[in-house]
C-alpha cells in the first residue's frame, strides 16, 4: 500500500531520514514511534508529499508520489485522510462546518447530502450532538475527534495520524485509540500512526516501527516489540515503564 525505498531527507545539512525502507500493508495499523526529533512526522509528511525526499522513492499503491505531476498528485492524495496534531480545526467555523469542508471544497455533493454525511461521520466519532459548537467550546479530546471526522468524511483508504493522543489525558487518549481500532475494523482503513505513546502503540498497532538515526531499527508485532534486544527499543520501553515481565498486556476485549 505504502512503500519507502531508501528515502533520505535532510534540513540545513542535517540528515533526518537516512535510507528509510518500509512497506506498509493494506488494512494494518502501522505505528511509527521513537523519541522526539527522530523524523516521525517527517516520515508521515512524505506519504502525501508535503515533503519530498532528497533521494529515494515513496510509492502509494505501486505509484511513485515523488515523480507525480500536479493532477496525479491530487489523485493519489485522494487515498488519504490526515489527522494533524492539534486537530487543526478552523476557529471561526462550527464543528459541523469544519467536518463538511473537504466535501464542499473537493466535491459537488448537494448540501442536503453533505449535512447527512456530516451527521453520520460525527456520530461515528461520538460527536453528533456537538456539531453546532465552535472549536473553542469543546475539549481537546473532542477537537481531536472532530479533526478525525474531517479526515474520514470522504472515506479515504488510508488515514495518517500525527500524535493523535498528544496532550490528552489518559481517558481521552484511550478513547482516540478505540476510535482508530473501530475505523480499521468497520471501514477497513489502513492507518499509519506517529506517536511517542507506547501504551497507545502497543494497544492498537498491528506492527510497530522504531525510528532511530533516520531509519527503522525494529519493525515487529507488539508482542515481539517488547521482547526486542535492540538497545534503542529497550531504552524507549523502559522510559515508559513497559517491561517484558508483564507490565503491559495486549487486550482486545
Amino acid at each position: 500500500m505504502i512503500e519507502f525505498d531508501n528515502v533520505c531527507k535532510g534540513f540545513g545539512g542535517t540528515p533526518v531520514l537516512n535510507g528509510l525502507n518500509v512497506t506498509i500493508d493494506k488494512g494494518e495499523t502501522f505505528i511509527v514511534c521513537g523519541p522526539s526529533g527522530v523524523g516521525k512526522s517527517v516520515t508521515l509528511k512524505h506519504m502525501v508529499r508535503l515533503l519530498t525526499p532528497d533521494s529515494g522513492d515513496v510509492r502509494v499503491a505501486g505509484e511513485s508520489i515523488v515523480d507525480a505531476g500536479i493532477k496525479d498528485l491530487e489523485r493519489i492524495r485522494e487515498h488519504f485522510g490526515y489527522l494533524f496534531q492539534g486537530g487543526a480545526l478552523l476557529a471561526w467555523m462550527s464543528v459541523a462546518d469544519n467536518v463538511a469542508l473537504p466535501l464542499i471544497e473537493k466535491t459537488n455533493t448537494p448540501p442536503d447530502e453533505i449535512a447527512d454525511r456530516v451527521y453520520e461521520t460525527l456520530k461515528l466519532v461520538d460527536l453528533e450532538d456537538h456539531g453546532d459548537k465552535m472549536p473553542s467550546q469543546i475539549s481537546g479530546g473532542m477537537k481531536k475527534r472532530a479533526g478525525l471526522a474531517r479526515a474520514i468524511i470522504r472515506q479515504p483508504e488510508i488515514v495518517l495520524y500525527d500524535e493523535p493522543t498528544s496532550g490528552l489525558d489518559p481517558v481521552s487518549s484511550r478513547s482516540i485509540d478505540n476510535l482508530i481500532e473501530r475505523l480499521r475494523e468497520e471501514l477497513s482503513v489502513t492507518a499509519v500512526v506517529v506517536t511517542h505513546d507506547l501504551h497507545s502503540a502497543l494497544g492498537i498497532g498491528t506492527r510497530i516501527g522504531m525510528l532511530t538515526g533516520g531509519a527503522f531499527v525494529e519493525i515487529s508485532s507488539p508482542e515481539a516489540f517488547i521482547q526486542s534486544e535492540n538497545e534503542s527499543v529497550k531504552e524507549f520501553l523502559a522510559s515508559q515503564y513497559i517491561t517484558t515481565r508483564g507490565a503491559w498486556e495486549r487486550n482486545h476485549s
